[in-house]
């Protein structure tokens, strides 16, 4: 992990954190485990990147009298990163059940490494919407920084980057081409090896979660 955090990223420490974080990565938890791991860790990381969302009051009623109450004054759209996105789109839509969903489908060439787009439905009010894109894994940030791109193409401007584990380069790549997203993640590791995976990593967050290695 780096020593120091830039300031455009919000690194959530917490040791129910650590222990899911070791889960995921040991290359001997199973399926579920590593399922039940990464939802958990979804649930903190959306608690952390929806804190400051604007709530309006009104008046309700409890069995004895009436009192203030409040309900969030901001749309919420969650857009997943295809495939390994939608490992925590569900337990955010536990958190935020009446967030639209939209998808972003990508997947990084072999040879070059770069991301490939093959697939784009946005939900209508991105605009004005506090849209949160979703990756397990933050690496090169080619696939992050395309999707980012696009999304702010469609007119989206209140943008946050969610991400389980984030390597230096891709945090770099961000700040440099989006500085005005805010990355929520649990770990920076230590750096991206030959083939581009992130080191200690927990290896293919996507083929891990679906049974696909």
């Amino acid at each position: 992990m780096s020593d120091s955090v830039p300031e455009s990223v919000n690194l959530i420490t917490h040791p129910v954190i650590s222990r899911n974080l070791t889960i995921l990565r040991d290359k001997n938890s199973n399926i579920k485990q590593f399922r039940q791991a990464m939802k958990r860790m979804a649930i903190i990381l959306a608690y952390k990147a929806l804190e400051e969302l604007p709530l309006r009051s009104f008046t309700v009623k409890t069995p004895v009298k009436e009192t203030t109450g409040y309900a969030i004054d901001q749309k919420v759209t969650v857009i997943p990163i295809l495939r390994a996105g939608l490992a925590l789109t569900d337990a955010l839509l536990q958190f935020i059940p009446d967030a639209a969903v939209g998808h972003l489908g990508m997947y990084r060439d072999e040879a070059s490494l770069q991301p490939v787009d093959y697939y784009a439905n946005i939900p209508a009010g991105i605009k004005d919407a506090l849209v949160l894109v979703v990756d397990p894994m933050l690496a090169t940030g080619g696939s992050a920084d395309d999707a980012i791109g696009h999304l702010k193409k469609r007119g989206a401007q209140h943008i946050r980057f969610i991400s389980v584990i984030s390597a230096p380069e891709g945090i770099q790549r961000l700040q440099n081409n989006h500085p005005d997203v805010q990355i929520i993640t649990s770990a920076i590791d230590e750096s991206l090896n030959d083939e581009a995976f992130i080191v200690p990593g927990l290896g293919d967050a996507g083929d891990r979660y679906f049974g696909t290695e």
